[in-house]
């Protein structure tokens, strides 16, 4: 099965979907917003889909060097329309790879890893492929994506994810299992009577200086309207904001 996924128009760059399997989300341009990217040199966007998250930390540091690798073929072509139609494609590097064997040839290259992961452990799987892909773990275990970003990652450098808040908790659990410490964590809300739906978070190894959790908490919507803290996080990108 093959199906179309929605076009998406930014401020400065378009998200033509192809067939990638997964649509522009809220997720998606919460975490290419909030990662932190100030003294990052060269980012590895993992599991790229159509390019987002690598094309707004592209506009975000305009001297950011970008490596964004996806195992599905219908991903790639689409992140590579959007790449080069994009202002920063001399800057960024796309890869069909499957990130096991991309880590083989690529140890400790990357100083930023920023990755929407997959989050479903169980249950049926779409018949559409590249929205399996994107969405079960089957593809993707957290414990090997951990694993991954270790050996990928600088020993000064950090991981950003989103995931939804049980499945957050459990990975940041493994992960500190595995001698990582969480350095940022945002716990978001859709309003302020729900509870949290989404975390996002940061990941550094632990042989680097250990430092306090920054902590913080985000509600998208207010007052029958986005939230200011949404609006203040997101307006470089939406065009309506």
């Amino acid at each position: 099965m093959k199906a179309n996924t929605k076009n998406f128009q930014f401020k400065q760059f378009t998200i033509w979907g192809g067939h990638s399997g997964m649509p522009v989300s809220t997720d998606g341009v919460l975490l290419g917003a909030w990662a932190k990217l100030s003294d990052r040199r060269h980012l590895l966007d993992i599991g790229t889909g159509t390019g987002l998250l690598t094309l707004m930390c592209a506009q975000r540091q305009p001297n950011l060097l970008l490596t964004s690798i996806d195992i599905d073929p219908h991903a790639t072509e689409a992140a590579q329309t959007n790449f080069s139609a994009s202002p920063w494609a001399e800057r960024i590097t796309l890869r069909h790879y499957d990130v096991s064997a991309f880590t083989r040839d690529n140890l400790a290259q990357f100083d930023g890893i920023i990755c929407n992961p997959p989050y479903f452990n169980s249950g049926e799987q779409s018949a559409w492929v590249s929205r399996a892909t994107a969405r079960h773990t089957s593809t993707l275990s957290h414990p090997e994506l951990l694993s991954c970003c270790e050996k990928l990652l600088q020993p000064q450098g950090t991981a950003s994810f989103i995931l939804p808040s049980v499945e957050a908790e459990q990975f940041i659990e493994l992960a500190i299992a595995q001698k990582w410490q969480l350095t940022r964590l945002c716990k978001v809300k859709t309003t302020a009577r729900k509870n949290h739906s989404r975390y996002l978070f940061e990941l550094q190894l632990i042989e680097c200086t250990r430092t306090k959790t920054e902590e913080s908490e985000l509600i998208i919507h207010q007052n029958e309207g986005y939230s200011r803290q949404f609006v203040a996080l997101t307006q470089s990108f939406y065009l309506k904001m």
